[in-house]
């Protein structure tokens, strides 16, 4: 037997609400598949399931709020996939988050109407669907003859309050991701040591061949500059490896696979930073198909579960936003960060000579009980490097 549990997707969340069940009692499931839909502060996320089998029971039902860790079904087990990795541990219970009882429904039982009171004209099927609503008919305004209540108008008044609630519901889940991103900051800054360190790198040779490379290709196939910036990151952190890691009972675990977290601002204001796996095993081309798709996917409130628990690093670009330079706070349990600023034109010297050059500052962020100055030194170095031969990427 296996428990589904609700996933724990960043550091900065307790409890999850569940949306929805994709499968019921009964179905087969293999790992990999979607089977359920997991309201948090900052997204809806489809949830994965790490086992294969069949569901056998399930023990929480739509709309409930429960802490992470909390086992939402059973599953029969066939034995594990080829290549399947453990189930993550469900948190001890001395951390387990306090339960959160659902909210009340946003539609009240209608009220009846007032002992003694004046008589409402309305019609019948009109009252049938005020009960049904949740709608009190004493406070609305017939348009009906006589002022008789007529079905248009509790229709009317059931679309004017849906429109309220979600206004209401949109500002609620923008103030819940501000503070759930907020908690996990200041833990960060709190509990992990941070370091920064900066650098000028030279872009010139990089946009250079980006532009040829592009020329080469359809419009829909070309490559961004963000990309170059991705993979040089994923490939120098082979060369120093210990800031691919996560900080995880007191020690540093180190990863041996790298998994990107790119930060993506969303459109309701906030943040996410969803995985790119494998990312310095991935062509360019590869990589820009990812970036795409998990950008559109995140601003559509479509991601994986997967994709928000599995970054070992964190990348954050401003320059599109003009900002030069970016020292950013990790991401617990992660224990570096890397950022990108704006390519600005610079004056450069370059064989005794003065010459304007693209330049973007890239600064990292780390952890200082896993790495030091020099190593993270090191590492912004291998960033040049990589950057300085585009082709070879």
């Amino acid at each position: 037997m296996a428990e589904f549990l609700m996933p724990q997707l960043g550091a900065d969340m307790s409890v999850g609400k569940l949306l929805g069940w994709r499968k019921k009692v009964g179905d087969r499931v293999q790992r990999g598949d979607i089977i359920a839909d997991v309201e948090t502060d900052k997204a809806d996320i489809e949830v994965e399931v790490f086992a294969t089998g069949t569901i056998e029971k399930i023990l929480v039902q739509p709309g409930e709020k429960v802490p992470v860790g909390t086992a939402l079904a059973i599953i029969s087990e066939e034995g594990p996939s080829p290549g399947a990795g453990p189930v993550p541990p469900s948190p001890s219970p001395e951390h387990a988050a306090p339960t959160i009882p659902s909210p009340a429904p946003l539609i009240p039982t209608a009220p009846a109407p007032p002992a003694g009171g004046p008589r409402v004209h309305i019609s019948p099927v009109a009252r049938k669907l005020a009960a049904d609503l949740g709608i009190n008919p004493a406070r609305l305004s017939g348009t009906g003859p006589g002022g008789r209540i007529t079905l248009e108008d509790v229709q009317h008044a059931a679309q004017a309050r849906t429109a309220e609630a979600a206004p209401e519901e949109k500002i609620d889940r923008a103030a819940r991701m501000r503070q759930a991103i907020a908690t996990a900051m200041a833990r960060s800054k709190r509990e992990i040591p941070h370091y920064y360190l900066s650098t000028e790198i030279d872009m010139s040779r990089s946009l250079d061949w980006l532009t040829g490379e592009n020329l080469k290709r359809s419009v829909e196939d070309r490559l961004v500059y963000g990309v170059l910036l991705l993979k040089a990151v994923a490939l120098a952190l082979r060369k120093v490896p210990e800031l691919n890691a996560l900080w995880i009972e007191g020690k540093a675990t180190p990863r041996p696979d790298v998994h990107l977290g790119v930060a993506i601002s969303l459109r309701d204001g906030g943040l996410v930073a969803p995985a790119l796996h494998h990312a310095d095993r991935r062509s360019l081309d590869e990589l820009m198909r990812d970036f795409r798709d998990v950008v559109q996917r995140a601003r559509a409130g479509s991601l994986r579960s997967s994709e928000l628990s599995d970054p070992t690093i964190t990348v954050t670009s401003l320059g599109e936003q003009g900002v030069e330079t970016v020292f950013g706070v990790i991401y617990p349990p992660q224990v570096a960060l890397v950022g990108f600023g704006k390519i600005a034109e610079r004056p450069w010297s370059s064989e005794g000579q003065i010459v304007s050059r693209p330049v973007i500052t890239a600064t990292l962020s780390a952890d200082h009980r896993v790495s030091d100055g020099h190593r993270g030194g090191l590492f912004l170095v291998a960033v040049n490097q990589l950057l300085q031969k585009p082709e070879e990427l």
